[in-house]
Order: C-alpha cells, then sequence, then structure tokens
C-alpha cells in the first residue's frame, strides 16, 4: 500500500511543459509522457493490466466495445420524449417562451454554464486532466497527467483521484449502472479505465483512449457541437484574459458575444444570422419579456432596444466598435440588465433572472444529467455536475430551495418522458419531494417566485398523477401495481405540502387558496376520492362497451336492455374481485377500508343503473325477472365480500357501517310491485276481452272441431298464459299474490258466464194457461167439430204434424225422412252451453294448477302447464290439493249450464217443435192425432242436439229437452185449450203415447238418461194420465176430498160452498186439486159438465 501511495503521489505531481507539448492532439503529447513513466516504472504494467468497470449504457462502455461516441447521439429521440411528457404535463413554470425553440434554450444554458465555471478546470481556467490506472481488483492505481486544462472525472463522478460511489445517486436511492468489467488495451499494454463517453483519439500506434473531462461531458450532454463549443472557448478566453476574479453574474454574456464574434467565425452568414438572432432574442426574452423587475414599456432602452430587434430581422446587424446599431444596442442592454431595486442585488445584472425565463435555462441544465444513451439512467457523474451547474445560481436568480424544486421536477419529468418505465426516477422525486417539504416548513418569508414554482410544480405533479389515479383500472393492472404505490405517494405528498406547508404561503394569492382547498383533507379522504372515481369510470367504461366486447372499431347495435343488465351484473362481479384481489391490497396502506369502499360504490353504482331500467319499465316480463333475478345474486355477492372484507381487517363492527351504505336494490319489493302492476294490465286486457266479447259475439262455432264461442278461447288462453308466466316469476310471497290473480279472473269469469247465460227465461216460451171451461157431449161445438173430423180428418194430423201423420196421408218422403225443428237461435243456445262447458273444464284444470304450484307442489319448475304434466309422470302416487280457488266461478258456471239447457229445451218445444207438438197433438180426436209423428221429429232434432253439443254438454241438455217435453205433454192434457176434450177410453191411447215417448229418451244418446231418471220424471204424467181413466164420479169425489184437505177443512157439509182451488205453483200433481180440476174441465160427459157448472158456474166451450 505504502508503494502504491507513492506512485500515485509522484503520478499526480505537476508536469512541466508547455501547453502545446501536453495537449492530447500533438504527437508527442499523452502517449510519449506515459510511455516515459512506464518505462521508468516497470511496475506500473503490472497494475495497469486490471478489468477495467464502465457504467451500462455510458459513452466510457461504448469507448471500450469500439464505438465512437457522438455529441448529436439520441438528440432526436431525446428531444420527442421531452416534447411528450410537455404534452402530457401541465407546464408547471408560468407562460412558455414562444420565441425560442429547445434547442436555443439549451444551447444558451451551456453558454452560460460555460461563462460560469469558466475558472474551473477543464474549462480553461486551469488545472489538469488524467486518466485512470487501475490494478486487478479494479481500484485506482495511478492517475496519468493529460493535459494542464482538462481534468476529468472520476469513475462514480469523482474528480478523478479515486474511486467515489456518487452522493446524490445514494440518497435519491438511484442504482449505480455497472456492466461486467471489460478491458480496453493500448498498443503499449495498458489497460485504461475510461469513464462516460471518452474521446477517442485516431487510430495511431502511439495513441491511447482518454476519460472525459466535465466540460466535455457537459457539452455532450447539452449536445452542443463542438464548432459552437470551440467559438465560446476562444471568446472567454480572447475576452476575459486576466479577469478570472470578475463574477459570472456581472456579465452580460450574450452582449459580450455580440461583440467578439464575427461573421468570419462562421460558415456561412445564414449561420451567423441565426446565431446572431438567438443572442438577440435571448436578450429579449430576460430584459424585455420576462424581466426580473417590472419594466415600464415606454422606457427610452426599451424602445432603442426594440428597434435593434427589428432591423435585425432582415439582415444582420454590425456588431463592429463604431457601429452604431451596436452602440445603440450595448446602451440599451446595460441600462435595463443593470438596473436595481431595495431587495435586488445592486452588484448583478439582471438578464438572465427573470422569471420564468431563469427556470427554462436551469432546467435545460438540470436534464443534462440523464444519460443520452439510456434516458432512464443518472449518469454517475452527477454529483460533480451538480457542483458545477451550482455555479450558475447567481447569474439565473436561483437558490438551493428553487433547486430542490426544479430537480424534483426534472426527475418527475423524465420518468413520465421515458414511459414510466424506471421506477428509482419517480421514487427518486418522492425523495426530492422530502426536501421541498422540509425547506417548505422552514419559518423564512419566502420569495413569490418561490411560491409560484413550487404551486405550479406540486399542482402539476398532483394533477398528472390522480389524473391516472382516478382511474387507475384504465392505467395499471396487475403487473404494474409499483408503479400504482409510486404515484399515490406522489399523489398524496404533493397534496400534503399543498395542504399543510404551502397553505401558510398562499398569502391572498387566489389560485394558492385554491390549490389549497382543493389538496385538503385527509390522505384517507383522498385515497376514498380515487377508488370512488376509478370505480366508476371503470364500471362506466364496462356498461357502455361491454366487458370483452371492445374492439377498435365501435359499432352500435340494437342490444336487449335486459340482456346489457344481466351482462353488467357478470361484469360488475368480475370488477369487484378484480379490485378486491390487485388494487386494494396497495390501497389499504392509506385507507384499511379501501376493499369495502370500493365494493359499496360498486354496489351503487349498478344500483343507479338498475334504478333508471326499471324506471322505464312499465310491465313485468322474464327479461325484468332475469335482470331482477341477477341484481339480487350480485347484491348478495357483494354484502357477502364486505363482511369477509371487515372480518379480513379486523373491524370492531364487522363491516356493519359499510352495509348501511349500500342502499338495497329492493329486488323482492320492487319484483312484488311489478308484479301487481302486470296483474292488473292481465286482468284489464281480461276486461277488454269480456266487453269486446259482449259487443261482437255471434255465438257462431269457430269450427266443427270447436263448437264453441271464439271469446271463450281468448278468455282461457289469456288466463293460462298469465298462469303460466306467473308461475315463471322466482319472486318472493308469490303465494301472497294467487289469491288476488284468481279473483281478478274469477270476478271475469263470472261476468262472463253471466253474459252466456243472459239468454231469457224457460217461461218465456210456456204457452199460458187457458181459462177453465166444460163442455158437454151434445154441444153445438161438438156437433160440428164432429162433421169437421169427418170432412178433412185426413188433413189435421197432416197440419199437425208438420209433414208427418197417418201413413195414408203423408207422403214418403217426409214419414221416412223427417226434417229437423231446431231452428238458429236454439242452435246458438247449443253454443252456448257447450262455450260455458269449455270454460268449466278448462277453469277446473287452470284451478289444480294454481293450486298445486301455490302450495310449491313444483317449486323448482318455472311454469305450470308443461310442467305439471313432468311433475307428474315423475311423482305418480303423489296426490294433488283438491282445486279451490274457482270454486264460486265454477258452481256458477254449473247454475248457467243448467238455466242455458233448459231455456234450449223449451225453446225446442214449445217454440220449434210448437206446430206439430203442442199446436197439433190430440187436437180433435185423440186417435186420429196420434204423437207418433212427432216422435220422429223429436228424434231429428235430438240427433242434430247431439250433434252440435260437446259429449259433456249432452246429458244435461237431453234430460232438460225430456223434462220440457214431459211438461208440454202435460200442459196438452190439462191446458189444451177449447180445441182438447177426452173421455174415459182415451186414457189407454194417451198411455200407449207416452210409453212411446218415454222410450225415444232412454234409446237417445246410449243412455244419456238413466230409465230410473226418466220414470221419475214420468210420474207426473203418469199420474194424471190415471186420473184420466178414472170416473167421472171418482174425479169429483178426489177433487172434493183434495180440495177440501187443501183448506184445512173435512168434508163440505150443510151451509159450505167447495172454493176454486188455486193454480200449483209447481209441477202438476194427481194429489193437486187443481190437477184433478183440469181433468174434470177436460172430461167431456154430462156429469162432469153438470158438476163445473153447479160448483163453479163454468163456461161451457165455444
Amino acid at each position: 500500500m505504502a508503494r502504491r501511495y507513492r506512485l500515485e503521489k509522484f503520478l499526480c505531481a505537476p508536469v512541466h511543459g508547455t501547453p502545446r507539448q501536453l495537449a492530447h492532439d500533438t504527437s508527442a503529447g499523452l502517449t510519449t509522457f506515459i510511455h516515459v513513466s512506464c518505462a521508468n516504472w516497470p511496475g506500473v504494467q503490472k497494475f495497469l493490466d486490471k478489468p477495467v468497470h464502465h457504467p451500462p449504457g455510458s459513452s466510457a462502455a461504448a469507448a471500450a466495445m469500439g464505438r465512437r461516441p457522438s455529441s448529436l447521439s439520441s438528440a432526436s429521440e431525446t428531444e420527442t420524449s421531452v416534447s411528450s411528457a410537455d404534452s402530457e404535463l401541465e407546464w408547471p413554470f408560468g407562460s412558455r417562451l414562444d420565441t425560442l425553440r429547445r434547442a436555443e434554450i439549451r444551447e444558451t444554458a451551456y453558454e452560460i454554464f460555460f461563462m460560469s465555471c469558466r475558472s474551473s478546470a477543464g474549462f480553461g481556467g486551469g488545472g489538469r486532466g488524467s486518466i485512470l490506472a487501475v490494478g486487478s481488483g479494479g481500484e485506482t492505481l495511478v492517475e496519468v497527467s493529460s493535459s494542464p486544462t482538462r481534468p476529468v472525472v472520476g469513475p462514480r463522478g469523482g474528480t478523478g483521484m479515486m474511486a467515489v460511489t456518487s452522493r446524490i445517486k445514494n440518497s435519491l436511492g438511484l442504482k449505480a449502472r455497472r456492466p461486467p468489467p471489460m478491458r480496453t488495451m493500448n498498443p503499449m499494454g495498458l489497460t485504461s479505465m475510461a469513464v462516460s463517453s471518452p474521446i477517442v483519439v485516431p487510430n495511431s500506434p502511439s495513441r491511447i483512449r482518454r476519460p472525459m473531462t466535465s466540460a466535455e461531458i457537459m457539452r455532450q450532454q447539452m449536445r452542443v457541437t463542438e464548432q459552437s463549443d470551440g467559438r465560446l472557448r476562444k471568446i472567454l478566453m480572447r475576452s476575459f484574459v486576466g479577469q478570472n476574479g470578475r463574477k459570472a453574474e456581472t456579465i452580460i454574456l450574450p452582449l459580450e458575444l455580440l461583440r467578439h464574434l464575427k461573421p468570419s467565425d462562421f460558415s456561412d452568414v445564414q449561420e451567423y444570422h441565426q446565431w446572431q438572432r438567438r443572442q438577440l432574442k435571448i436578450l429579449e426574452a430576460g430584459l424585455l419579456l420576462h424581466p426580473s423587475l417590472p419594466l415600464d414599456r415606454l422606457n427610452a432602452a426599451t424602445l432603442r432596444f426594440r428597434e435593434v430587434l427589428r432591423q435585425s430581422e432582415a439582415k444582420p446587424i454590425d456588431t463592429s466598435k463604431n457601429s452604431e446599431a451596436m452602440r445603440s444596442l450595448s446602451s440599451a442592454v446595460t441600462a435595463l440588465a443593470w438596473r436595481s431595486s431595495s431587495s435586488s442585488n445592486a452588484e448583478n445584472c439582471h438578464w438572465a433572472d427573470g422569471f420564468p425565463f431563469n427556470l427554462h435555462l436551469y432546467l435545460a441544465l438540470i436534464r443534462s444529467i440523464f444519460d443520452l444513451r439510456e434516458e432512464t439512467v443518472v449518469l454517475d457523474e452527477v454529483d460533480e455536475l451538480m457542483e458545477l451547474v451550482k455555479k450558475t445560481w447567481p447569474t439565473l436568480g436561483i437558490n438551493r430551495m428553487i433547486h430542490n424544486v426544479c430537480f424534483a421536477w426534472v426527475l418527475f419529468q423524465q420518468y413520465v418522458a421515458t414511459g414510466q418505465v424506471e421506477p428509482d426516477l419517480i421514487r427518486a422525486a418522492l425523495n426530492m419531494l422530502g426536501e421541498v417539504a422540509s425547506d417548505a416548513k422552514r419559518p423564512v418569508d419566502h420569495e413569490q417566485n418561490y411560491v409560484k414554482v413550487l404551486s405550479g410544480v406540486l399542482a402539476s405533479m398532483q394533477r398528472w398523477a390522480e389524473k391516472r389515479l382516478v382511474d387507475y383500472h384504465e392505467h395499471f393492472d396487475k403487473g404494474t401495481m409499483d408503479n400504482m404505490e409510486n404515484l399515490l405517494s406522489l399523489a398524496l405528498s404533493t397534496g400534503k405540502i399543498m395542504g399543510e406547508d404551502l397553505a401558510g404561503m398562499a398569502g391572498s394569492t387566489p389560485a394558492l387558496m385554491e390549490q389549497r382547498d382543493t389538496s385538503a383533507g385527509s390522505v384517507s379522504s383522498r385515497v376514498e376520492h380515487y377508488i370512488r372515481s376509478s370505480l366508476r369510470n371503470a364500471f362506466t367504461k364496462v356498461f357502455e362497451t361491454g366487458h370483452g366486447y371492445v374492439d377498435s372499431m365501435i359499432v352500435e347495435v340494437d342490444e336487449d336492455p335486459s340482456d346489457i343488465l344481466t351482462q353488467l351484473a357478470k361484469d360488475t362481479e368480475a370488477l369487484a374481485a378484480a379490485e378486491r384481489e390487485i388494487f386494494s391490497p396497495v390501497l389499504r396502506r392509506w385507507c384499511p377500508s379501501a376493499g369495502g369502499l370500493a365494493l359499496v360504490i360498486l354496489h351503487g353504482c349498478f344500483g343507479i343503473v338498475l334504478k333508471q331500467y326499471l324506471a322505464k319499465v312499465a310491465t313485468l316480463t322474464n327479461e325484468l325477472i332475469r335482470v331482477l333475478h341477477c341484481a339480487g345474486r350480485l347484491e348478495k355477492l357483494l354484502m357477502q365480500m364486505v363482511t369477509e372484507e371487515a372480518m379480513d381487517q379486523g373491524f370492531d363492527d364487522g363491516g356493519k357501517s359499510l352495509l348501511k351504505e349500500m342502499i338495497p336494490y329492493e329486488v323482492d319489493t320492487i319484483a312484488v310491485s311489478l308484479l301487481k302492476s302486470w296483474m292488473d294490465e292481465r286482468i284489464r286486457i281480461g276486461r277488454e276481452c269480456l266487453i269486446r266479447a259482449k259487443e261482437t259475439e255471434s255465438w257462431m262455432p269457430k269450427s266443427k272441431g270447436e263448437p264453441f264461442a271464439q271469446s271463450a278461447v281468448d278468455l282461457i288462453k289469456l288466463a293460462k298464459m298469465t298462469t303460466d308466466e306467473f308461475f315463471e316469476i322466482p319472486v318472493m310471497a308469490r303465494d301472497e299474490m294467487v289469491q288476488n290473480l284468481t279473483e281478478g279472473f274469477e270476478t271475469i269469469f263470472q261476468e262472463y258466464t253471466k253474459f252466456v247465460a243472459s239468454c231469457g227465461n224457460r217461461q218465456s216460451y210456456v204457452p199460458m194457461l187457458p181459462p177453465l171451461t166444460r163442455c158437454n157431449q151434445d154441444s153445438r161445438f161438438a156437433k160440428l167439430w164432429k162433421k169437421a173430423l169427418c170432412t178433412v180428418g185426413t188433413d189435421i194430423p197432416r197440419i199437425g204434424a208438420g209433414g208427418g201423420g197417418s201413413a195414408g196421408g203423408t207422403p214418403a218422403g217426409e214419414t221416412h225422412h223427417p226434417r229437423p225443428s231446431t231452428s238458429r237461435g236454439t242452435q246458438r243456445l247449443y253454443i252456448r252451453i257447450n262455450t260455458l262447458h269449455y270454460l268449466h273444464s278448462h277453469i277446473h284444470s287452470l284451478d289444480k294448477s294454481l293450486t298445486f304450484f301455490s302450495r310449491g307442489g313444483a317449486s323448482n319448475l318455472p311454469g305450470p302447464s308443461p310442467q305439471l304434466r313432468h311433475h307428474q309422470n315423475l311423482h305418480p302416487n303423489r296426490r294433488l290439493a283438491p282445486a279451490s280457488h274457482f270454486t264460486i266461478v265454477r258452481a256458477s258456471i254449473q247454475s248457467a249450464i243448467q238455466h242455458v239447457s233448459q231455456v234450449a229445451a223449451y225453446r225446442l218445444i214449445f217454440l220449434d217443435s210448437a206446430h206439430s207438438f203442442y199446436d197439433g197433438l190430440y187436437i180433435g180426436d185423440v186417435a186420429k192425432s196420434r204423437i207418433r209423428p212427432w216422435l220422429r221429429i223429436l228424434k231429428q232434432n235430438l240427433n242434430l242436439l247431439l250433434t252440435l253439443l260437446t259429449d259433456r254438454a249432452q246429458p244435461t241438455a237431453v234430460k232438460e229437452v225430456m223434462r220440457a217435453t214431459f211438461e208440454a205433454f202435460l200442459l196438452v192434457l190439462l191446458a189444451g185449450g177449447t180445441d182438447r176434450a177426452f173421455v174415459r177410453t182415451d186414457s189407454e191411447m194417451v198411455m200407449e203415447d207416452f210409453r212411446n215417448l218415454k222410450r225415444v229418451f232412454c234409446a237417445s244418446g246410449e243412455g244419456l238418461v238413466a230409465e230410473e231418471v226418466v220414470d221419475r220424471e214420468a210420474e207426473a204424467v203418469e199420474g194424471v194420465i190415471g186420473l184420466m181413466s178414472l170416473p167421472t164420479e171418482r174425479l169429483i169425489e178426489d177433487f172434493i176430498i183434495a180440495a177440501s184437505e187443501a183448506r184445512g177443512k173435512g168434508r163440505p157439509g150443510e151451509g159450505h160452498r167447495l172454493q176454486m182451488p188455486p193454480p200449483p205453483t209447481g209441477r202438476w200433481s194427481r194429489s193437486d186439486p187443481y190437477t184433478v180440476l183440469r181433468v174434470i174441465c177436460n172430461r167431456n160427459d154430462d156429469t162432469a159438465n153438470n158438476f163445473l157448472k153447479k160448483t163453479f158456474q163454468l163456461p161451457k166451450r165455444r
């Protein structure tokens, strides 16, 4: 170690000689010196044969690999990156310099930098450069002097004496970039360590590479050409020889350059003109547009300066010493630059320290710390460069606090410009913000410019970060959570400084007060704001585009809103899962309830869309039910996730506070409400169908296969469809609404039943009873009647039979094939009967379905009609609950069937068949007007009835026809009018006819009416026929007894007269006195005639 120290000490000693002898571009310079030194110390070669370490992407590494660095390499790429960052970021330093291009600002900044550092080593102000010799371990062994005017920086940003680590990079958390060890051998066998981008000497057996000086690094980083740098060095060495002690802040550099550089120093006049215009525009920006002190626009110096600017637009101005334009320019610029105030330093000129002009220049200098080849890398020489940049502070009016703000901004801007790929840059910016926060907390009076710079930088950083954080679902994913965490730290740090530290500096500035109010609030509240905004944006995007349906071309298609809502519910579930898995773990660092809050927000977002969807829905549909089902499932899932989140984070209330913020969707309540509206709508449609039936129903069958009214088909179809859809709706409390539905339809069915049954009354077809009269055998009427019978005896049966009658007086075709007498009106009554039976049967089926499904018989099945059959196949032994919902209406329909069947039967017998039955049977003489012809017509009518009526309607209809026929037969016997009179011997023929009539009903329809029913209904007729077979005296005696018993008295004695019995209120009966009296009135003999005349003074028939 002692030997090594002596070698280093000796090699670092001054080398005597002229500058020309030691210049790096001479043939006997550095190479000869090193050759001699190595020859004098043979041990040097041993120490120089060690591997060399170069920073990755550095110029030294490029040189070691045989690449020649260029001062303009990657220039366009860097310009593009900075421009894109500027367009993405809000410029925080006031107005931009529209009159100057970025390259012009950068070149001026380099000129100021070079002037300020002119007395430093390597800038033409003394000192000497060196190269390093390293040992086998990479340590510095020797420093070989290369030039007395160009000292070099060390491999880690040192001064070239030893390898040191960058203090700035360590403090900012930036990693040193070191490639694997590399060797660069020169012709002498010497291994040299090249730091940053070396200057390569042309290949020669006697020339080696050497490291770059700080000035050369800065020139390369600032992308200044060698010609411009050479002109600048020449002017500074020529103009300020012996003035190294003169302060840079007292020099108006552009004016000095204009004085000393002539057109002959440039390649052509155009290049000189452009250079001159740049210098004048720089003076204009620093003295007129952005002066350090307020300026009167009508100031004489200002006017002179503007005149010179105007003259320079067309061609270069004459800058010779005796030029009028130059004298005017010098006087004006000097007068403007040396203005001072009570608060400014009178010893300094103020041409480059006006806000924000000075910051544009200073930012151009700070940006030079980034490697041109790898823009995310900060040079390892940053310490040396920053020390040199500080020398420009007096000229530019910069202090340490403003420097910290600008440095933080440059790191942040570079992070944005390079595509946010290097997290070290944003972390470095955060570390610098810590320094900025410390500066802001200092109890000193901060300059107004500092407040402007600080507030602008913080606001721009925060807006950029928050622009991404309020939509972090769009800008981050599972692989970029580190970036999101850094941006959260950035946004919250800037907000804290603005809300706490900047508040005391705000003073009366409204803009700063507004920034403070915007950034106010706790850290947790800001994170909650990010969560709300981002989730709403993500939800909106999913809602508008659909998850997984985003394409480069947006095509509008008509989608069903219910399908959109259903898909949105699924996408919301996926969004909640992603939020909880990816983003919440990062957000919990600042907001412990981030996960639960996100779920609450998603719940609210979907609730808003659901509410808007439901507001446009009028009735319940299957699609709506599907949406409500998905919404209910989503709500349960989100509530479960909130509870689990609260348990994981150890919340005391178990997440109850978050659950209270989740406004319930109330899916069941909404479904029930809509179900009621849907039911009301279906009931309304049913009423419309009923009204339409009342107005238009013609009771014409739709077809032979459907012999019932179309209105009933429509009504039943509506009821079945409503029932099927009703049970497809998966809502709670459905059973409670079954009764409401059935009551509504039951009312409609009852009204419809009344409408069908509104066909009149059977009594309207029954003829009125004729008045009681007495007939005698020897009456004039009887004689005339017998004479008439002898004359036209063969015509009466034909007329009475309506084409039937005896075989001798009826045409053969009509005798064997009589036509039915059923009218169109009666046939329509048959359609009514069929309609009622159709209604009854389907209501019964509907009732069973309602009962089965309302009791949960098939709760897992969506609809009753097909599923009921399926359930019965699966459970054949299961008994269904008895139908009980439409009990009342089914009873009403049965009553209506009975009523319409009676009306149809009485119409058929008393109206349609009156001409051949009631009006023709037993007219005149019983023997000549028997019932047989009419029985043929009755059979045809019954056949037509069986053809028109359905199977279920036939028994009742035939039974009612039988009853109507028997009643008509009784009326013929008891109230046949003056055209009928019977003798005792007629009873046998009447009985025979009645037996034939009974056989018709017993044989019709294959026993539709049982014989015992026929016999029971025939008892009254047979009883009357039995009375007709009794002697007249017996009839009179039976009548007297029956009449007396009816009055509650015994046999009338002396002084008591028989009273006229009232007509029967019910059916005719053999024991009824009025029935017996009617038989006596129709008995054609003297005994009956005398009894009726003596007892009741009845008149004779006429």
